[in-house]
Order: C-alpha cells, then structure tokens, then sequence
C-alpha cells in the first residue's frame, strides 16, 4: 500500500515519548487527558513504542484507543527491542521516571519481530498495528549490543524479509526504519522493500539539509515516504531547554541556539509564531506524509494542532531563504498543509 494512502488526511501524530516518562513525570490523569484532548480535536494517527518508558506509553495510549473503533485511526509502533518482567530490572537506567517493571533486550531478527508486534497488541490492546519501525538500528545509539552495521545485518536477513511478508498478508499496511541518522535509511532503500519511514531529527528548521539532499532524492526514486518526527527537535525551536533528546540543560551547539534566534527574529518580524512555522515547514516536502508531535499536557497538543490550520505569510519564508535560514531547494507549505 502506497504510504499516502495510509497516513490520507491524518497529516499530525500524537507522539508517545512523554507518556513514557522520557524526560520527566507526567501522570495518568494527564497522559489520559492530553490523549483524550487530541482525539477532540481530530487527532486520527497515535505513534508509540515498547522503547518509551519500557511499556508505559503504549500502556497509556492504550488504555483510551482500545475503547475507539480501530479503523477511525492509524497506528504505528516499533521493534527491535523487547520487554521482560523482572523484579531485578534495569529500567530506570534509561527513563528514571518510569515505574516499568522490565527488562530491555535488543532482538532483530524475524522471532524478534513477531514477538515484539505481539507484545505491543497485548500492551494497547488492540488487534493490528498499521505501520511498524524497527527502531534505533542506527549509528548514534549508545545503546545497541554491538556496531550498528553487524545490527543492520541481523534485520537485513531477519526483521526486514519478515515485515515484508508481514505487509504483504495484510497483517501491516507499511514498515520502515525509525531512526535519527541518514546512514541507515539510505542503506535500507538499497536492501529492503520498505515503505514509509519515521525520519526524526533530520528534517527541521535548525537541520535539514541532509535529508533534503542525500536522503529525499533517493527516497523519489524508491517510492519510500517518511513520518517526520521531532520538527520541534524535542520543543527546542518553541523556547525547551532540551535539544532533540539530550537532557535538560546539557550543552546544546551553540549555532542551534544562534539559528534559533535568527529564525525567531523573523517570525517576529511577520506576527508568526515559531512552532506553528517549525511543524508546517516539515510537512511541507512531497515525501513527507505525516508528522508525529510529543506532547505533555493538553494545551501543547491543542496549540501544535492548531498550528497545521494557521496561515502563513508567503513573505515570511521569502525571507527564511534570503538570509540563508532554509536550504533555496526546501519546499515551503502551501496555504492547508491538512490535505495530505
């Protein structure tokens, strides 16, 4: 199935990396709320992943789709890691504030797949998964048991043939990679018969050339399409003290902090709000066919929303590109980016 035709007129995700307690405590009374916010508004695709917070996001996100009729949304989770229950367990050496009760072991071969898909119906509650990631196999993980080329491998003759037949049952609709480098998304376009992918990090306002230049072109030639992920690069353009997934505080690059100042002194300029320019810039290109947005609370999921819907000036990116903040070959939204 063409990805398109997946993701048709569901353009924004709620992303689960908050509901998992990445980076702080967010309760069930919020997650819940902030859920139930987005499905108010219109929100129709949910992405999540045993990853986040070891089973709690997927728990929680669950816990209110489980109660909708599955086939008024679309959802993707991720594999390549599995959960275990253990009293012993390691979980709060990757998100200290997760109450997970598990275990993480990196899996990417065909029984790793499958036992991960089966994990994850059984913590939402749900019947099908619509799109699948396998996720983090990428050069920037500290986290991966070995050299992410010998990882790559192991999915290469293992997860990737089996979400292929996976796809082609009809079990999923779509499966890629979801990563934060390029390395791995080039090399899979050459190797597998992917679909859609989860770019995050690589297609934003503060970064983008990479992927506008290596990964875009060949992603047209191969039919591949991509979610693009962490537009906001974790809230950093709209004002967070986090950049993409490092710890509050720690030491952001100095020319993100001086990009980001540049870009806020021309949205001033034309009245336009930072963010809203940030989430419609990375929908804007033809390969993109959704975004997915983490939110805490329910007035970040309202105003991210509203975002997609709010005019533009057509000046303001005339600008953007006349001072060198986007590359001249990056496209621009046009007037409803809540078409695709």
């Amino acid at each position: 199935m063409n990805a398109l035709d997946i993701f048709r007129g569901k353009p924004f995700g709620l992303g689960g990396v908050p509901f998992g307690n990445e980076f702080s405590y967010v309760t069930d009374e919020v997650a819940y709320a902030t859920i139930e916010a987005a499905w108010q508004a219109g929100v129709r695709y949910y992405d999540t992943s045993p990853w986040y917070g070891l089973g709690l996001a997927e728990r929680r996100l669950g816990t209110f789709l489980h109660r909708q009729t599955r086939s008024e949304y679309v959802l993707s989770s991720k594999v390549g890691k599995l959960l275990r229950a253990s009293r012993d367990n390691n979980a709060k050496d990757y998100f200290p504030f997760t109450p997970s009760p598990n275990n993480l072991r990196y899996d990417y071969t065909a029984d790793g797949v499958k036992r991960s898909i089966e994990d994850s119906l059984q913590r939402l509650g749900v019947d099908a998964l619509d799109v699948v990631f396998v996720h983090d196999l990428s050069p920037d993980n500290p986290w991966l048991p070995g050299p992410w080329e010998e990882q790559f491998d192991i999915a290469r003759n293992g997860a990737f043939p089996a979400l292929s037949r996976l796809r082609d049952e009809g079990v999923i609709k779509g499966w890629g990679l979801g990563v934060n480098s390029p390395e791995p998304i080039l090399k899979l376009m050459d190797v597998a018969d992917a679909n859609v992918c989860l770019l995050a990090r690589q297609y934003s306002l503060i970064y983008h050339e990479k992927a506008l230049h290596q990964v875009f072109p060949k992603a047209r030639e191969r039919g591949m399409s991509f979610v693009v992920g962490s537009s906001l690069n974790a809230g950093f353009i709209s004002g967070s003290a986090r950049f993409n997934y490092g710890k509050e505080n720690y030491k952001i690059p100095a020319e993100a902090i001086q990009k980001r100042e540049r870009l806020g002194a021309v949205a001033a300029r034309h009245g336009v709000e930072l963010r809203t320019a940030a989430l419609q810039f990375s929908i804007a290109p033809d390969v993109a066919v959704a975004l997915v947005v983490g939110c805490s609370n329910p007035q970040q999921v309202l105003a991210d929303y509203t975002s997609l819907k709010t005019e533009i000036p057509e000046m303001f990116w005339s600008d953007l590109r006349s001072e060198g903040l986007i590359e001249n070959d990056a496209a621009v939204p046009p007037e409803d980016v809540t078409n695709k």
